[in-house]
């Protein structure tokens, strides 16, 4: 059983990266009650070598009455659909049943950037929330609601190359940081066409090695979102 917001119910935050894993408990208002503490994410990446840091995370984190997993690919219900930086293995777990039955308490499990865009969005008109890290993070939210499975990483858009072939961790590490802040420019205006966003957030690891100055609408945000959307996701039980 859940426990009402009265009883200030403590909640454990993971976020599942691609090169690293972390965790965080969280009161009611999504204050931190722990200190953040981060392992790197175990290869290969299959799912009893990613549950094992998880649990291990969780073990140092104190006592917890619930759970939030941000998670890199489709999640529908709990159940995992891509994992495409991880493990092919992960298709059809449902980690959500799995986590909870291993800490005894209610876990939901969200695709990460959907959890990253409830830690950071104002819920006011089209705001879009992209995350650079090991690959490329997308969500969209309309008035505070989130469309679901929203995918843009391996949408092809330019000539045979998706997003996450421009942006991801590989192709910064082969092009550099300024043709890769190019290519972060020319995106931010593809995407803008595409969505005529009020509000674009940038998030994730990679973050830190925008240099490019960005425009009114669009603002470089926290990576610790990824954490404290945990909290606002247990008010949205139906949309994940």
């Amino acid at each position: 059983m859940v426990p009402s917001l009265s009883q200030t119910p403590k909640t454990l935050a993971i976020d599942i990266g691609g090169s690293g894993i972390k965790a965080i408990v969280l009161d009611e208002r999504g204050e931190p009650l722990t200190k953040q503490k981060r392992l790197k994410t175990p290869r290969p990446a299959i799912p009893a070598a990613v549950v094992k840091i998880i649990i291990k995370l969780a073990s140092k984190q104190g006592q917890f009455d619930r759970a939030s997993i941000g998670f890199p690919g489709v999640v529908r219900k709990g159940v995992i659909y891509t994992a495409s930086n991880l493990d092919p293995s992960w298709n059809g777990i449902n980690l959500a049943h799995l986590l909870s039955k291993e800490f005894g308490v209610p876990v939901r499990v969200a695709n990460d950037a959907d959890i990253h865009g409830y830690g950071t969005i104002k819920g006011h008109g089209v705001e879009l929330v992209i995350t650079l890290g090991t690959g490329f993070g997308s969500a969209l939210f309309v008035n505070g609601h989130l469309v679901p499975n929203l995918e843009l990483a391996h949408h092809p858009f330019r000539q045979n190359d998706t997003y996450e072939d421009w942006l991801g961790d590989q192709a910064l590490k082969k092009i550099g940081q300024t043709k890769w802040n190019d290519r972060l420019a020319q995106t931010i205006d593809i995407l803008e066409f595409i969505f005529n966003y009020d509000y674009l957030y940038i998030g994730g690891g990679n973050s830190k090695r925008i240099t490019l100055k960005l425009g009114p609408k669009a603002m470089i945000v926290a990576n610790i979102a990824g954490l404290l959307g945990g909290i606002t996701c247990w008010q949205f039980e139906d949309k994940i």
